[in-house]
């Protein structure tokens, strides 16, 4: 039998069959340095720099980890720091629960310029002198407290026909966007001297910090853009007991992995159930288990007669707690 080349690591005869060949084997010195991923699950409070995207934050600490799967619970630009949640492993299952949750910024304001992003890395578009004090300042944030309507800003990840805003924008290209309805639980003064003002900012989901520097401005007359935001806290959790890149780097393997929170740390909001054997063995199969008390819509957190977190659940229109993200059994 003769035969010819027919792909990397197959060979076909005269008779056109497939005739596979060896996968050369990887030098020993390629194998020896291969990292091996875990499958380690926990939240990191990570302290995001100024410079790093958030995927670029989320992939060195995946690699420090070795971790199998990570993701994070809502990106900060580029230019901000601050508090940047990761999910590792199983984790990344209840990552919406802080999606979801409310935030509180440091945000630094220069007013008398407007960018076409609304903050420091747009082309500036405007500019105008600056002639209120603080006193007018004072005044113009009472428009932005309480529930308001936001129109979001073009240099977002919010989807427009399959494609995020800001891809458009790149583009030059304007696109319609209606007002949303956001929340802001809290905005004071901290700081302002004559052209640039920092503000804390107390905020539910979908509010845009930079759409407030660029709506702010104009209210005053003047225009204005983020120039600073550090994100000081999401849902429970807090800048202070974060940790930034450079620091975990430093750390043996066991002192990264102290630095971890339980999955079910993202879950402490909700109703915990402790369920028998038998009702655990049913939810762990995706089976519903009836409850007395439960309401509709409601969502649970689940754990095993030994205590082990075994994920949320809904109950559903029979009143029924039925298996909605569940940690797993592997």
């Amino acid at each position: 039998m003769t035969a010819r080349l027919f792909s990397k690591n197959s060979m076909v005869d005269d008779h056109g069959a497939l005739v596979s060949t060896p996968r050369p084997a990887a030098p020993a010195a390629s194998r020896a340095n291969k990292i091996v991923k875990r499958a380690i699950s926990g939240v990191l409070l990570l302290d995001k720099v100024a410079g790093f995207t958030s995927n670029a934050a989320l992939q060195k600490a995946k690699w420090l980890y070795r971790a199998q799967k990570a993701g994070h619970t809502g990106t900060l630009d580029p230019f901000a720091t601050g508090l940047l949640p990761l999910c590792l492993g199983e984790a990344t299952k209840f990552s919406q629960f802080l999606l979801d949750a409310d935030k509180v910024y440091r945000a630094e304001i220069r007013f008398g310029i407007r960018t076409s992003s609304g903050d420091l890395d747009g082309e500036v578009i405007a500019e105008r002198p600056v002639t209120f004090d603080a006193a007018a300042l004072h005044q113009a944030l009472e428009r932005f407290r309480g529930e308001i309507e936001q129109v979001p800003p073009m240099h977002s990840a919010l989807k427009h026909a399959g494609r995020p805003l800001y891809e458009y924008a790149r583009q030059g290209i304007e696109i319609e966007r209606a007002a949303r309805r956001v929340t802001v639980y809290g905005l004071e003064m901290e700081s302002f001297d004559g052209t640039h003002a920092s503000l804390r900012v107390h905020s539910s989901k979908g509010f845009y910090v930079r759409a407030l520097a660029d709506d702010l401005g104009e209210v005053l007359g003047c225009g204005g853009h983020l120039v600073g935001l550090d994100r000081l806290q999401v849902g429970p959790y807090l800048l202070d007991d974060a940790i930034s890149l450079e620091t975990l780097a430093d750390l043996t393997e066991e002192e990264r992995d102290a630095r971890l929170l339980p999955a079910d740390n993202l879950t402490l909001d909700l109703p915990r159930i402790d369920l028998d054997l038998e009702a655990a063995w049913q939810i762990s199969h995706g089976q519903a288990i009836w409850r007395a008390g439960l309401q509709v819509g409601e969502l649970l957190r689940l754990y095993a007669p030994d205590g082990h977190f075994l994920g949320v659940a809904e109950v559903d229109q029979d009143g029924k707690a039925a298996p909605k993200r569940l940690i797993s059994s592997e």
